[in-house]
């Protein structure tokens, strides 16, 4: 069978090769999907995406799929792994630490001022995928940031380095690394936070993604999934994002949310509202991605059961300790009769408290004046439709109402979405390779992201 394309998603327990035909149509089609446990413990990745490609072809029964494109998203071995160090927090930081994120990465170490040698010993310990250093505004502040580049080129780590600070520095960042020859792992972007009240992060999460597939990450057999895609390869919550922009041109305002095995991925793609423009104490990015790393429904269930309280639970589902103690001591990744109705709360907790976490929130403040009110992180008031994707909120069985649920909950000093907002299905499954897919063929992901989400 000759098809147009394959798209390939390793995650960090499970793989999944999505087929594709018709790119090239008005009518583009989702042929199917082959699974098969991620295969790093064994030592090659690509194990477990020849035992998706050899279950797709089961599922199709066929004996063989050639395909003209091959492409990519990758979380496994931890995913992206990276680490942030710029001038102050509240500015250069999370400017940075935006784009990163945006782009996928997991960050594993956020730093704020002159490197010491007791943090340049974790960045050695954590062996780093790319390492982000920014700081300054273009022509303002220069020191912390080429402290920190001449320090971090000393190391001589040969992993990509991305310069995205005071662009004053660049010519001396470009020295420092070719003195430790290192001058091939650097990468030099725009300032990410160029001026006060300023974010600049998408030429960086470009770059961050172009790195990424440069030099794939170090999980067993990575280098390998080169020889079999030949097309894009990119981190799996950056594919969400992408599919999550191109459907924001459709749709408009909106936020995708992810509550998998191990953590909760929320992505907004919202301007807010002018009113709360007007208010911000500091911007916001366009595109926002947060990731909860204690929240999840299978790896941290333990975590969400917890926030719950056993007792909560056993009220919420009317049964006994003793019941939810044996759930949990036989709970799967893929939930049974049994599970259902405990794995549905955990999904909805894990939802609700990330969402809380991602939305900014009304502050009310004095002065000399009296009251004033003053709004902090990112307004989601403006989103109109609610996207789900992963396994569990595409999946449950009342995926639908854990959504709105949560959204009718919400505090109002949180600036969340109106219970008003339409909730979406990625019914098939396959927004992020429908985000690498766009690409190369952004027409065809959008029609075939609207099929799954069921919009007509």
């Amino acid at each position: 069978m000759k098809i147009d394309a394959l798209v390939a998603e390793i995650g960090s327990t499970t793989t999944i090769i999505n087929a594709f035909d018709n790119l090239d149509t008005d009518n583009p089609i989702f042929i199917g999907s082959g699974f098969a446990p991620t295969s790093v413990n064994q030592g090659d990745v690509t194990i477990g995406l020849n035992q998706a490609k050899e279950n797709l072809m089961n599922n199709l029964n066929i004996k063989e799929i050639l395909a003209k494109e091959t492409f990519a998203s990758s979380s496994a071995a931890g995913g992206l792994k990276m680490s942030v160090h710029g001038l102050v927090y509240d500015m250069t930081v999370k400017a940075a630490k935006e784009a990163a994120l945006g782009a996928g990465a997991n960050i594993k170490l956020i730093t704020s001022g002159i490197l010491e040698d007791y943090q340049l010993e974790e960045i050695m310990s954590e062996e780093l995928n790319i390492i982000m250093i920014s700081g300054g505004v273009d022509f303002g502040e220069r020191k912390t940031a080429l402290e920190n580049a001449k320090n971090i080129a000393k190391l001589k780590l040969n992993i990509p380095v991305i310069y995205a600070g005071n662009i004053q520095n660049q010519n001396l960042v470009k020295k420092y690394f070719l003195e430790e020859n290192q001058l091939d792992y650097l990468y030099l972007s725009n300032n990410v936070y160029p001026k006060i009240d300023c974010l600049d992060v998408e030429n960086t999460r470009i770059i961050i993604q172009n790195v990424f597939e440069k030099h794939i990450i170090k999980a067993p057999g990575m280098e390998r999934v080169k020889e079999i895609v030949n097309e894009a390869i990119i981190p799996t919550p950056g594919a969400v994002m992408q599919a999550s922009k191109l459907m924001y041109e459709y749709l408009g305002d909106l936020i995708t949310v992810d509550v998998g095995g191990a953590t909760t991925d929320i992505h907004s793609v919202t301007e807010g509202k002018d009113e709360i423009s007007k208010i911000l104490i500091a911007p916001e990015p366009f595109a926002k991605r947060t990731v909860e790393g204690d929240l999840g429904v299978y790896i941290n269930k333990n975590n969400v059961v917890e926030l719950i309280g056993k007792e909560n639970i056993c009220k919420k589902l009317n049964i006994k300790v003793e019941k939810l103690d044996s759930l949990l001591k036989e709970y799967k990744p893929i939930p049974n009769d049994d599970q259902i109705s405990l794995t549905e709360l955990l999904a909805k907790t894990a939802f609700e408290i990330s969402l809380k976490r991602h939305a900014g929130k009304l502050v009310h403040m004095f002065n000399g004046s009296g009251k004033v009110t003053y709004a902090e992180g990112k307004d989601l008031s403006n989103v109109k439709y609610i996207i789900a994707t992963g396994g569990a909120l595409t999946r449950l069985p009342n995926r639908i109402d854990i959504i709105m649920d949560v959204l009718r909950k919400q505090n109002g000093l949180v600036l969340s979405p109106s219970p008003k907002s339409i909730a979406l299905i990625d019914n098939d499954y396959i927004m992020a390779s429908l985000g690498v897919l766009s690409i190369k063929h952004p027409k065809a992901a959008l029609l075939l992201l609207k099929k799954s989400l069921r919009i007509e």
